[in-house]
């Protein structure tokens, strides 16, 4: 009995982190669905708070790259500073997620705390 138990354990530990890792990926969407589905799994909603604060980092930087997009050389390179920065904080919460730990991510783990679901 006591194995059937540790894979139930596994199986759980399993799903938490395809939610965490799905949060992270589906971005916005994602958190709906982990929010929807995975409310009361605190793993998933570690990642799934994590998420939707990439996402709101990646529309206020989407609308900063907007308004510099007109300056001619500078503008472009703070553009393409600006979406590698974003793409390598999407890439480093899937990876995360899928470690199966609570890994804070700099500044996005501070904002995601203050979150309370």
């Amino acid at each position: 009995m006591a194995k059937k138990k540790k894979i139930n354990d596994k199986s759980k530990k399993d799903e938490s982190i395809l939610f965490a890792f799905l949060a992270t990926f589906l971005s916005i969407i994602g958190f709906i669905i982990a929010f929807a589905v995975k409310r009361e799994d605190k793993y998933v909603m570690y990642y799934a708070k994590q998420s939707l604060v990439i996402f709101i980092i990646i529309v206020i930087l989407g609308i900063v790259q907007a308004a510099l997009l007109f300056l001619p050389v500078i503008g472009w390179i703070i553009n393409l500073a600006v979406s590698l920065l974003s793409f390598i904080l999407w890439l480093v919460s899937w990876i995360y997620a899928l470690s199966g730990e609570e890994k804070e991510i700099p500044i996005v783990s501070e904002l995601a705390e203050k979150f309370e679901f």
